[in-house]
């Protein structure tokens, strides 16, 4: 028993300094990225480090980007967006973050998300058309992922709309931080 306990121990203190080098390595990514999050634009950066995101597409074109979620996570919302004839590829790291990604009920969407922790597309198995749009979600995951949807209740959206507002009136918004209009956030 005293083995396992010391094993248990290491791989306990292991995690702990993983945990510790990635929110170091956030924050350095923080300064790094440089977003790029019009609502229609055909290619997006967004990030997502130690803060939440609320990202609606309106692009006409759409082909992907980048999507960073390091201790952060949100909504990216692609329902208003129309997709390259080509189709789209998002590359994702999601580092302790993830997001929901939310695309119309007709798109084909193609995960490959490796590491630990992964992407799932949580809409109803149906037969969608051999020519209809298609969404790849390619990259990494550690302690981290994304779920694929067509709806979210309305309060989880709310909710992220909420803490987005908070964030931006607090002073913590700006370039990192692209936002869907949202109605004035009233605390009690």
């Amino acid at each position: 028993m005293k083995i396992v306990g010391r094993i248990i121990a290491i791989l306990w203190a292991g995690l702990m300094a993983s945990m510790a080098g990635a929110a170091v390595a956030a924050m350095s990514m923080k300064r790094q990225i440089v977003p790029k999050a019009a609502p229609d634009a055909d290619e997006v950066v967004l990030a997502a480090i130690f803060e939440p995101i609320a990202f609606e597409s309106t692009a006409r074109a759409f082909r992907g980007g980048r999507v960073e979620l390091w201790y952060g996570g949100g909504l990216i919302d692609l329902r208003q967006a129309t997709l390259d004839p080509a189709g789209a590829r998002l590359d994702v790291r999601a580092v302790f973050g993830g997001c929901q990604v939310l695309v119309p009920e007709s798109w084909q969407v193609t995960t490959a998300i490796r590491g630990i922790g992964g992407a799932g597309d949580g809409r109803a198995k149906i037969d969608r058309a051999l020519d209809a749009p298609h969404l790849t979600i390619e990259g990494v995951a550690f302690f981290g992922g994304l779920g694929v949807t067509t709806t979210i209740p309305a309060e989880a959206e709310r909710s992220v709309r909420e803490a987005v507002a908070r964030r931006q009136h607090n002073g913590h918004g700006g370039p990192g931080m692209p936002v869907m209009e949202t109605e004035p956030v009233t605390t009690v």
